[in-house]
C-alpha cells in the first residue's frame, strides 16, 4: 500500500470549531498503573513464546479436522483425514514444517489499502468462512487457518474480527460497517456535525486524560479512536479493548479462530535523523501475547499487556503500566500514513478557515489549543520496552519507539508476510493483496517482490522467489491466483490472491474515507469472488492441491494440471 502524504492528508474540508469539553474525572482510554508480575516480561527473540506455542498446539486439533473435512468435500482423492493426522503434542517439532502425516499449518495475510483493503479482504474471509449462509467450495478453509495477519487497512479488518470475538463478515457488515462507513467520522463535516458532537467530545476527553496522566499524545490517538467507532462494537468505539485483552475473549480461549498478528514499521528519526523507513526498516508485530521484532538490532519481545511500562535492561523501572496496548491505538499505528510528511503539522486555529486537511483536524484533536503537532507526534509513540536491553542495540538508547504504517517509506511492503519468515511451523501462506500499485489502484506484484528483496538482504531463506513487477504483469499474475514456492522444499508456499474487479470496480482509492451502503456491499461481494477466483470451476481443487503439495500425502490426479496452471516456480 503506497501513499503520498498529499493523497491521504488532503482528503476533506471543514474547520474544527467545536469547543473542547472539560476533562472528566477518569477515562477508559488512559493507561493504568499495575503491580508488575513475577514473570520475565522482556525476552530475546529466540523463537515464539511458550504462550503462542501452546495456543497453536491447541488450535491444531481444530484446524486439522476442519482441513480434512474441507479436502474431502472437494475431492475424495486427498489421502488425509483427521483420523490419520498425528496429534501435535509431543510429535511435531516447532521447525518440522511440511512433515509427512502432519496437517499443514496455514496462515492468511490481509494487506494494506485503507477501506478498500478492509472490504475486499473481508470478502475473501467471507468466501473462506464455513459459517456463512451462502457457501461455495472454498468455504470452510477459514476454519483451517492457524494465523491471520493484517497491516493498515488489513489491520482494520483483522481488529474488527478478533476485537469483536470472531463474528462472521456478514454480521459485521450489517451490524456495524455499512452504517459506520456511510457516516464515516473521518469526514470532517460529519465529525463536527451535531449528531457526532458526543463522539467528538469523547475523543478529545479521552486523549486529554491520557496527556494529563503524563503520556505524550500523537496524531495516532485521534486517528485510532475515530477509526474504532467503525470497527469495534464495544462501548465508545471499543475504548476498553486492548490487544492483550483478545486473549481473554471466548472464541480465542476456545481456539475457534486464527491467531492475530498486526504489523508496523519503525522510523529512525531519533536514531540517525531518517524519518521515512528505509528498505531495511525494522518490522514490528503486535499480537495478544507479545510485541516486538525479530530483526537484528531489536531481536526481542515484551509481554503485550505491559506495553507502556518503563524498562531498563529488560527489567521494569517502578510499577508496570497496562492498557497502553489499546486496540484502536494499535490499528491506528499500523495504518499511520501521516508520518509520510516527515515534518511538523501546523494547527489551524482560525474558526473562519474554510479548508483544513484531515491531518490538521487530527492534530487539533490530539492537542487542542496547541500550535499543531511536532515532528515526533506524527508517529505512533510507544515507550521503548527494549531500552538498555543488550540484544536490542539499534534501539537500546531510545526512550520511545516511533512506528508507522508498513506501506510508508522506501521499498514499501504492503503485505504482512514478515512474521511468517520467522515462524518455521507455518507451511502455507495465503496472501490477499489489495495494494494500490497501479494508476487504477490495483496490485502489480511490486510489494511482495519488495518483501522478497528484503528477505534476501536479511538472509531469510523461507521466502520463495518472486518475480519483478514487470514480469508479474506480463504473465498476468496480477489478475489471477499464483502459487510461489511450489517446488522449493525449504520455503513457504505462498498462494497470492490479488484484488481483481469481477463485479465491481474494487480499485477504489486508498484515500477514499466514505463508502455508501451499496458500495460496501459491492466491495465485499466482489471480494467473495476474489477468494473464489470468480467461480472458476477448477479453483477449489487447485487451491487444495496448492495447500497440500508439500505435505507428503497422495494427491488427486487433477493436481498435476493445477500445478501446471498455478505454480510459478
Amino acid at each position: 500500500m503506497t501513499y503520498s502524504f498529499t493523497s491521504v492528508a488532503l482528503l476533506c474540508c471543514a474547520a474544527l470549531t467545536v469547543a473542547v469539553p472539560a476533562r472528566r474525572a477518569s477515562s477508559a482510554y488512559a493507561p493504568v498503573g499495575a503491580p508488575c508480575p513475577a514473570q520475565q516480561l522482556v525476552r530475546q527473540a529466540d523463537g515464539v513464546s511458550s504462550a503462542e506455542s501452546d495456543w497453536v498446539a491447541n488450535r491444531y486439533g481444530k484446524t486439522s479436522e476442519a482441513l480434512a473435512t474441507w479436502l474431502q468435500n472437494i475431492d475424495s482423492g486427498f489421502e488425509i483425514s483427521s483420523g490419520h493426522w498425528r496429534d501435535w503434542h509431543g510429535k511435531r517439532q516447532w521447525s518440522d514444517h511440511g512433515s509427512h502425516g502432519q496437517a499443514p499449518i496455514i496462515g492468511l495475510t490481509s494487506s494494506g489499502g485503507g477501506y478498500r483493503a478492509q472490504l475486499s479482504g473481508a470478502g475473501v474471509v467471507k468466501a473462506f468462512d464455513g459459517r456463512e449462509a451462502n457457501t461455495t467450495k472454498v468455504s470452510g478453509l477459514y476454519q483451517a487457518l492457524t494465523y491471520h495477519a493484517g497491516l493498515s487497512g488489513g489491520s482494520w479488518l483483522l481488529s474488527s474480527i478478533v476485537g469483536n470475538n470472531y463474528p462472521t463478515i456478514s454480521f459485521l457488515q450489517t451490524t456495524l460497517w455499512e452504517t459506520a462507513l456511510q457516516e464515516s467520522l473521518l469526514v470532517p463535516a460529519i465529525l463536527v456535525s451535531e449528531a457526532a458532537r458526543p463522539i467528538y467530545g469523547q475523543v478529545v476527553d479521552q486523549i486529554q486524560a491520557k496527556v494529563a496522566d503524563g503520556y505524550q499524545s500523537s496524531i495516532v490517538d485521534p486517528w485510532g479512536r475515530l477509526l474504532s467507532y467503525g470497527l469495534l462494537l464495544g462501548t465508545a468505539g471499543g475504548v476498553q479493548d486492548t490487544m492483550s485483552g483478545i486473549s481473554a475473549l471466548p472464541n480465542f480461549t476456545s481456539f475457534n479462530g486464527p491467531y492475530p498478528i498486526i504489523t508496523a514499521l519503525g522510523s529512525d528519526l531519533n536514531i540517525d535523523g531518517t524519518c521515512i523507513p528505509q528498505v531495511n526498516a525494522t518490522q514490528y508485530e503486535f499480537h495478544p501475547y507479545e510485541f516486538g521484532s525479530w530483526d537484528q538490532g531489536v531481536d526481542a519481545f515484551v509481554v503485550t499487556e505491559y506495553l507502556g511500562t518503563r524498562f531498563s535492561g529488560g527489567v521494569p523501572v517502578g510499577n508496570c503500566i497496562t492498557h497502553y496496548d489499546q486496540l484502536g491505538y494499535v490499528l491506528g499505528t499500523s495504518s499511520n500514513v501521516f508520518a509520510a510528511v516527515c515534518s511538523a503539522i501546523p494547527a489551524n486555529m482560525t474558526a473562519a478557515a474554510t479548508a483544513v486537511s484531515l491531518a490538521e483536524n487530527l492534530a487539533y484533536l490530539a492537542n487542542p489549543g496547541a500550535q499543531g503537532i511536532s515532528e515526533d507526534q506524527i508517529f505512533g509513540l510507544w515507550p521503548n520496552p527494549f531500552q538498555g536491553y543488550g540484544p536490542s542495540s539499534h534501539v537500546a538508547a531510545q526512550k520511545t519507539l516511533d512506528l508507522v504504517d508498513g506501506g510508508v517509506g522506501v521499498g514499501f511492503q504492503g503485505n504482512p508476510i514478515w512474521p511468517f519468515l520467522h515462524r518455521d511451523q507455518v507451511d502455507v501462506l495465503i496472501v490477499n493483496e489489495n495494494s494500490a500499485d497501479t494508476v487504477g489502484n490495483y496490485p502489480n506484484g511490486s510489494e511482495i517482490y519488495n518483501t522478497y528483496l528484503a528477505a534476501k538482504a536479511a538472509g531469510l531463506s523461507r521466502m520463495p522467489e518472486i518475480p519483478t513487477a514487470d514480469v508479474f504483469v506480463a504473465h498476468g499474475l496480477n489478475k489471477k491466483p499464483t502459487f510461489f514456492g511450489c517446488n522449493s522444499a525449504d520455503t513457504l508456499t505462498i498462494i497470492d490472491i490479488p484484488n481483481v474487479n469481477y463485479t465491481f470496480n474494487s480499485g477504489e482509492p486508498t484515500a477514499k474515507i466514505q463508502y455508501f451502503k451499496n458500495e460496501t456491499e459491492a466491495m465485499i461481494s466482489n471480494g467473495v469472488l476474489i477468494g473464489n477466483y470468480g467461480g472458476k470451476e477448477d479453483w477449489p481443487l487447485c487451491l487444495a492441491c496448492g495447500i497440500m503439495k508439500k505435505s507428503g500425502g497422495s494427491l488427486p490426479s487433477g493436481c498435476e494440471a493445477c500445478f501446471a496452471e498455478y505454480c510459478y516456480n
